[in-house]
């Protein structure tokens, strides 16, 4: 293996690196850096002349990065955030700032914080706009490539380059019509009625459900939806049960008799999750801090 000749590295070699990888593939590269194939080619060939190492290699139809592409990825974001940081200018204010801000968030997260968050930024940061997607089940890819800038979840995905604070626990419980029945009491009552439950993807349930499954709770199903909006429309009218984070009363199934759950439940965290790209950056650190000044009145309320 050659030696770097660093003279050679700049900042669009080590994006370049970190977008291949990222992606895993040039295409991919290619859209991420707003540049063409061959222009990506061209720079991959100039980084290996410079390192001394294949980088990517074919496998099946497409391509894996190194394990000397993994690791020079990391420094390379490491370097990146450097950069950056070395061309900031004067202190980080919130009131010039200009962007649209990306946020993966579901019902339940998205109606407990955002509101309360965007309220803080419309005084502090005005020419912030608030961009809020699904986040289903989080998936490394969101944050990898840029689809959000953070994520608002109990799921936290598992990677060495993504980061994560707790930001509150609630507690669950079951919620019903009481104009149709009273709430359960027992454990009997409550594996006798039929329940409503969300599921984002198919064959994947909640947290909670396979925590209730794997102790032996069996509840009879009789409705699945695909957020916590579709709860209460379905719960209104009949008989049925949901068993939900406690928070909820306020917000989605406001108007709904709740009751403690008569069996064992978890807690259930929600978390905010970011790259490592982000984790230096004064506007992202800022933003971040906004939404934990947020979290007490909101989960208070």
């Amino acid at each position: 293996m050659s030696k770097f000749d660093y003279s050679n590295l700049d900042g669009r070699l080590l994006q370049l690196l970190v977008a291949v990888v990222e992606t895993g593939s040039v295409t991919g590269a290619a859209l991420q850096l707003g540049v063409t194939q061959s222009a990506v080619s061209h720079l991959l060939d100039k980084l290996r002349a410079i390192t001394g190492d294949p980088l990517f290699v074919k496998s099946g139809r497409g391509i894996v990065a190194t394990a000397r592409a993994e690791a020079l990825a990391v420094q390379a974001r490491e370097m990146l955030s450097t950069m950056q940081r070395f061309a900031s200018s004067g202190p980080f204010d919130p009131a010039r700032w200009q962007t649209t801000f990306t946020v993966a968030a579901n019902d339940f997260q998205r109606d407990v914080l955002l509101p309360p968050l965007m309220a803080r930024l419309r005084v502090q940061a005005p020419g912030v706009a608030l961009r809020v997607i699904p986040s289903d089940i989080p998936s490394l890819e969101m944050l990898r490539h840029a689809h959000c800038q953070l994520v608002i979840s109990p799921r936290p995905p598992d990677g060495a380059d993504i980061l994560q604070k707790r930001l509150f626990e609630d507690e669950y419980r079951v919620f019903f019509d009481p104009a149709q029945r009273k709430a359960p009491t027992s454990r009997a009552q409550y594996l006798a009625a039929q329940h409503v439950t969300v599921v984002y993807e198919p064959r994947r349930a909640l947290d909670l459900d396979q925590w209730l499954a794997a102790r032996g709770v069996q509840r009879n199903f009789a409705v699945m939806v695909p957020g916590f909006a579709g709860l209460p429309s379905f719960i209104q009218g009949s008989q049925l049960l949901a068993t939900a984070p406690g928070l909820l009363h306020a917000q989605l199934l406001r108007g709904l008799g709740s009751a403690r759950v008569p069996v064992a439940c978890p807690k259930m965290p929600m978390y905010m999750i970011w790259h490592m790209r982000h984790q230096h950056d004064p506007a992202h650190r800022w933003l971040r801090a906004e939404l934990e000044a947020v979290v007490g009145p909101a989960v208070q309320s």
